[in-house]
């Protein structure tokens, strides 16, 4: 079986500026710069031909490539996100058009639609019972923001768990296109 999913992975200095924020939380499970990335679509557990079948769907994609900023912190609490900490991504409609793409993309080849609402996000820190309080660290950074970087490519992404969480391997890699300036 192959555990799945589709993101975005955000240019390094997006990532250094997430990884400079993730502290403050007693007993929190902060990601790593490998584990940062914007999810497009969860797929979760497929045999090998699904999985085939799906690298080739991703193919047929066709989106701009995409300006994305940081925007604020959050955390969910409840549902199957479970708790966890999030920085948010703007624009988020364009986020979201590329996740409705990805989504009817692999609605054609038979996989079912996505159950939950889409909140473009990257994930922080994984919480548990043992997990101190979150206002402090919710409050420093209510105001996080970046300049706006280029995302160029969005990746299918296979997830391995383990002993010490999960790590994440790039399956596969595919293009936005690039727009000319003053291009929409």
């Amino acid at each position: 079986m192959h555990r799945l999913f589709v993101a975005l992975r955000p240019p390094p200095a997006m990532r250094d500026a997430l990884v400079d924020v993730m502290d403050g939380i007693d007993a929190a499970r902060w990601q790593d710069d490998e584990q940062l990335h914007v999810t497009l679509r969860y797929i979760g557990e497929v045999e090998r031909p699904v999985a085939e079948d799906i690298a080739v769907a991703l193919q047929a994609v066709r989106a701009p490539a995409l300006d994305l900023a940081l925007s604020g912190v959050g955390r969910f609490d409840t549902g199957s996100r479970g708790r966890a900490l999030w920085a948010g991504v703007t624009p988020h409609d364009a986020v979201a058009a590329l996740h409705r793409k990805v989504d009817h993309a692999l609605l054609r080849i038979g996989l079912p639609p996505e159950g939950r609402a889409y909140l473009p996000h990257i994930t922080l820190a994984r919480l548990n019972r043992a997990s101190g309080p979150t206002d402090g660290f919710l409050g420093r950074h209510a105001g996080l923001t970046s300049p706006a970087m280029r995302f160029d490519h969005f990746v299918l992404v296979e997830s391995h768990l383990g002993k010490g969480g999960a790590w994440y391997e790039p399956v596969a890699r595919y293009p936005l296109i690039a727009q000319a300036p003053g291009e929409s």
